[in-house]
C-alpha cells in the first residue's frame, strides 16, 4: 500500500488541518502555520517516512525500543521530534494515534481539546 494517502487522511481529518508542500514533501499544518507532521519520501536516506512532533521523552522511548520503526529525523530531531518508518509493516490505528499526539503537541488548546480519546 501507498503510504502517503492513508496518512494524508489521518492529517486531514483532525481539526483545522491543512497540507502543502515543505521543502518538497507534503507537510500539514495546524491552522495554516505550525507544522506537525513532514512526509518523507526518500528525502535524506532510501526509506519512506513521516517526521512529527512528539510529546516529550517519546522520541528517546521509541527510538530505542524499537530503532528497526522509529528514529531520530534531521533538522528537527533536536527539538523531539520522531522519525516514523513507513516502508515497514504498519500498524495505522498505531500511526493514527502518533499523528494525534503531534498535533497535539502543536496545536493551541482548545483545538487539541476538540479531539476524541
Amino acid at each position: 500500500m501507498e503510504p502517503l494517502g492513508p496518512l494524508r487522511e489521518i492529517c486531514l481529518a483532525l481539526p483545522e488541518v491543512i497540507e502543502r508542500p515543505s521543502h518538497g514533501e507534503p507537510a500539514w499544518f495546524v491552522r495554516g502555520r505550525r507544522t506537525f507532521v513532514m512526509f518523507a519520501d526518500h528525502h535524506h536516506d532510501d526509506r519512506v517516512a513521516f517526521w512529527c512532533a512528539a510529546p516529550p521523552g517519546a522520541q528517546e522511548e521509541m527510538t530505542g525500543a524499537e530503532p528497526d520503526r522509529f528514529f531520530r529525523p534531521p533538522y528537527v530531531g533536536h527539538r523531539g521530534w520522531l522519525g516514523v518508518y513507513l516502508d515497514v509493516p504498519v500498524d495505522w490505528d498505531e500511526i493514527r494515534a502518533i499523528v494525534r499526539e503531534a498535533y497535539r503537541a502543536v496545536a493551541p488548546a482548545s483545538l487539541a481539546a476538540r479531539l476524541q480519546g
